[in-house]
């Protein structure tokens, strides 16, 4: 005869049998749907991936020792969106602040918080080529690594701004933020409550400078130097 007890232990142990069996289907279905979650995201990542292409880009890259620009060629993989081409260019100029043996150094992993354009003037010929300004959001480690003086943090804004209207030319103005604030200068000096003209530069001089410590940078095809000793940032648009 089966006493109380070994019934009371068969229907626990079933009991756990069944709790078991349907932990174990709880289990498989999240695995097949984190699976199918993957899937589905694979096909984004190759476009992405695809969508990306090798372009030559222009980077100016200050020089401290004698107050210039210096243009150095790199290939980069640029997606097609205009937006994020202009991060990962100012990413790659940030990255040459801080190489060994850099002309500008700087100590900071990541200067760009956020770029986007705004529209400026429609271009009259409706070729689609309409001015656009650029609000570049600038780290704040990027301002606290910034040598303080007014020579070099011009040349940094004269860099950035270089930079940008070099591989995007529809980009005629520049205006930066420092941790998406505005800031009134950016490390003491260099006024950042304007609005910079980014199109007007000076007429570009030969120069057979390179930086051997730079990875994969050779100079442009001119070995363009841009002075700016004594050079005056570019007026703004109404700006104070």
């Amino acid at each position: 005869m089966i006493s109380r007890f070994q019934k009371f232990l068969f229907f626990a142990m079933l009991v756990a049998c069944v709790g078991m069996a349907a932990f174990l289907i709880r289990l498989r279905n999240r695995a097949q749907d984190r699976l199918a979650a993957q899937a589905a995201a694979a096909p984004a990542e190759m476009a992405e991936t695809a969508t990306s292409a090798q372009k030559t880009v222009t980077l100016y890259v200050p020089n401290d020792l004698d107050d210039s620009l210096i243009a150095f060629d790199r290939n980069l993989s640029l997606p097609e969106d205009r937006n994020a081409q202009a991060r990962v260019i100012l990413a790659a100029l940030v990255e040459a602040y801080r190489a060994p043996g850099s002309t500008h150094p700087m100590n900071v992993a990541s200067g760009i918080n956020e770029l986007y354009f705004l529209p400026v003037r429609q271009a009259k010929d409706g070729a689609g080529n309409a001015e656009q300004m650029a609000v570049v959001d600038l780290s704040g480690a990027l301002a606290a690594a910034q040598p303080s003086g007014i020579e070099p943090e011009t040349l940094t804004l004269l860099s950035i701004m270089a930079t940008l209207h070099a591989n995007l030319p529809a980009v005629t103005q520049v205006h930066f933020l420092v941790d998406g604030q505005q800031r009134e200068t950016l490390a003491g000096h260099a006024d950042l409550t304007r609005t910079y003209l980014a199109g007007d530069e000076p007429n570009f001089q030969r120069s057979a400078s390179i930086d051997p410590q730079e990875p994969g940078a050779r100079p442009s095809a001119l070995g363009r130097e841009l002075p700016a000793s004594g050079f005056q940032l570019p007026a703004s648009r109404g700006g104070r």
